[in-house]
């Protein structure tokens, strides 16, 4: 992979898994709240991607419409990041929290280690049942999960470049648009290396 061979991920890959909202217009929610219309929720649509912590270079994307649950697009996204980068933790936020999702990334995509805080949804159980679950309840890495920000950062770096507003008009598009988005991100990475 050329973000490897750049520098761009080293030996020990870190990587964190999030979600953003992108505009299907330039209008902003701003001024649909001060002229007093609504903006519909159906016009949002969402990029979630796996980047890598420390160069916030995305190495895998998936694109739906939202507002919605993030946790279905969890096993699409690492699948897709784990083809190409052996990644050594995973970081996430509580809306990714099961045992399923533990479970993909440490037995089956051989991630040795997943911060997910545990999302008690309402009430809930004081302590999982779960093997991993426990895990994170027991001993959860504080110092580590703070680099889940990173993310975010991405996030913002990408908006401030290539702005936060999508320009095409149909769902097909829009989706297609995101993909050029996270590939110029990229490349935007990649060019600063000399890559």
């Amino acid at each position: 992979m050329r973000a490897q061979e750049g520098g761009l991920i080293g030996d020990r890959p870190e990587a964190a898994i999030d979600a953003t909202g992108l505009e299907s217009r330039h209008t902003s929610r701003y001024f649909f709240k001060r002229a007093g219309r609504k903006h519909s929720a159906r016009l949002w649509t969402k990029l979630t991607v796996v980047c890598h912590t420390a160069s916030h270079f995305f190495t895998a994307a998936t694109v739906s419409a939202g507002p919605s649950n993030d946790a279905p697009q969890f096993r699409p996204a690492l699948c897709q990041a784990s083809l190409a980068v052996r990644w050594r933790r995973l970081l996430a936020d509580a809306a990714f929290d099961s045992e399923a999702n533990h479970r993909l990334c440490r037995e089956a995509l051989g991630i040795r280690s997943t911060v997910i805080p545990i999302n008690r949804r309402a009430q809930g159980r004081k302590w999982p049942k779960t093997r991993y679950r426990r895990q994170m309840k027991r001993r959860f890495p504080k110092r580590k999960y703070g680099q889940r920000w990173q993310a975010e950062s991405a996030f913002s770096r990408h908006k401030r470049l290539l702005d936060s507003a999508l320009r095409s008009r149909s769902e097909p598009a829009r989706e297609r648009e995101c993909y050029l988005r996270v590939l110029t991100h990229n490349l935007m990475l990649l060019a600063a290396t000399g890559q």
